[in-house]
């Protein structure tokens, strides 16, 4: 059965931030500090799905969508990362695994999409490696709870971003600006996810995904010094969080000045690639880049991409990207490339009428079918996102939503886009 879903993440649209024993987050802490988030927005009540849940489980059942990805909210289960059951917090995710069966819809939770336990960030976060195992023992709490319904299990959510954005440029929680300083969470996020594998597994589950934001890169030219930049651009952003999955082995790093990794311990890298029923892949759009101009130290620069449409954040309109990156990965890596699920895509424009959306989920959908065509077996689409929601820096500024959201009085209204998708999965039966 092809998936055809919605999805979201836990801190964007639950809110409840401070409820029924949950624990807070480094998104709670982060956004409560001025100066962070476009017009002081936060995550506090949000879509206030944690109340509003029912609602919400109806739209994806009316639009006629067979499965929803969501996140569940570390801090809501284990309110310091480890230790004690927030039996509550539990409670919550098996009333919303419940009624999606019972409305036939598949869920596919994450666990991890960025809500880190703040007491586990002070003491170092993902740059502490002993997190990895908390993640790890979390991942068993959960399944043991759900894996009698659940039966497909992502681990992370963009661990690119999540590195880059939170620990390298300080733009996301938790804050942090420590450039390839912050590459040891990259690994202990992707050892996290090997452990998270093997303890899934030993409590149920049947499929377990990654999830990784991928792109493909362009170089500005045909000159070497950009071809050499794009190469070590595809390093960081693609090959670092897909070859360890997939080679068993870290990509070269000489062009950022490094050797060996010395964070890397004997046996880590067979713990990361264990065996996956599926890669999830979120896709937004391609990178250009070229040589460096000299800024950050960094052996490349986006160069931007221009003549292409634009989305209301600004980001380019590329549906032949996705056809692009997912043949690439193919060929990249062979028959060691397990199932790929689009466990994002998607576009942030303004107004209940948005014909734009439709024109970029077409266009999409018909990238994913010609990399089919190609032979890139490809078993599931999710839009992101479900609900407007939370878009992280941006506050509520950027709505990426099927749904209207009043976040004043929290009235949802199906887009035209909704409309749009429900008559497409109609006709496809």
């Amino acid at each position: 059965m092809f998936l055809w879903g919605t999805a979201t993440a836990s801190y964007q649209i639950e809110g409840a931030a401070h409820e029924d024993g949950k624990g807070p987050s480094i998104w709670d802490t982060f956004t409560h500090e001025p100066g962070r988030i476009r017009d002081g927005h936060t995550g506090d009540v949000a879509c206030d799905h944690y109340h509003r849940w029912p609602e919400d489980v109806a739209l994806i059942k009316d639009a006629g969508l067979n499965a929803y990805r969501f996140s569940i909210a570390w801090p809501r289960v284990l309110p310091t990362g480890r230790g004690p059951v927030n039996q509550a917090g539990l409670d919550f995710y098996d009333r919303l695994v419940d009624a999606l069966c019972e409305q036939g819809i598949v869920p596919a939770p994450t666990l991890f999409h960025w809500d880190l336990p703040q007491a586990l960030e002070e003491e170092g976060g993902w740059l502490n490696r002993d997190t990895s195992a908390y993640f790890a023992d979390y991942a068993a709490v959960v399944a043991d709870r759900l894996s009698d319904r659940v039966k497909m299990w992502i681990t992370l959510n963009e661990p690119f971003i999540h590195m880059v954005f939170g620990y390298a440029l300080g733009i996301h929680a938790p804050g942090k600006a420590l450039f390839l300083d912050a590459l040891p969470a990259a690994h202990h996020q992707l050892l996290g996810h090997g452990l998270a594998v093997q303890a899934l597994r030993g409590h149920g589950a049947e499929q377990v995904l990654i999830t990784n934001n991928c792109t493909p890169v362009w170089p500005a030219s045909g000159s070497a010094e950009d071809l050499a930049a794009a190469d070590a651009y595809d390093t960081l952003h693609n090959r670092l969080f897909n070859d360890p999955l997939f080679l068993g082995t870290y990509p070269d790093f000489s062009a950022y000045g490094m050797g060996s990794l010395d964070f890397v311990r004997a046996g880590d890298l067979e713990t990361i690639a264990q065996p996956l029923d599926g890669l999830g892949i979120n896709y937004y759009n391609p990178t250009r880049i070229s040589g460096p101009g000299g800024g950050a130290g960094l052996p490349f620069e986006d160069a931007g991409i221009t003549g292409y449409p634009t989305t209301a954040f600004g980001w380019p309109v590329v549906p032949d990207g996705l056809r692009e990156l997912l043949v690439t990965l193919k060929s990249r890596y062979g028959t060691a490339l397990p199932p790929i699920y689009i466990t994002e895509n998607g576009c942030s424009y303004d107004g209940v009428d948005d014909q734009e959306r439709i024109t970029f989920l077409d266009g999409h959908i018909a990238a994913l079918r010609q990399a089919q065509a190609e032979g890139v077996d490809v078993r599931g689409y999710f839009v992101w996102s479900l609900l407007d929601n939370f878009e992280w820096a941006e506050g509520y500024s950027q709505r990426f939503g099927l749904v209207h959201v009043d976040f004043d009085t929290q009235k949802r209204t199906p887009k035209a886009s909704y409309r749009w998708l429900k008559e497409f999965l109609a006709q496809q039966g």
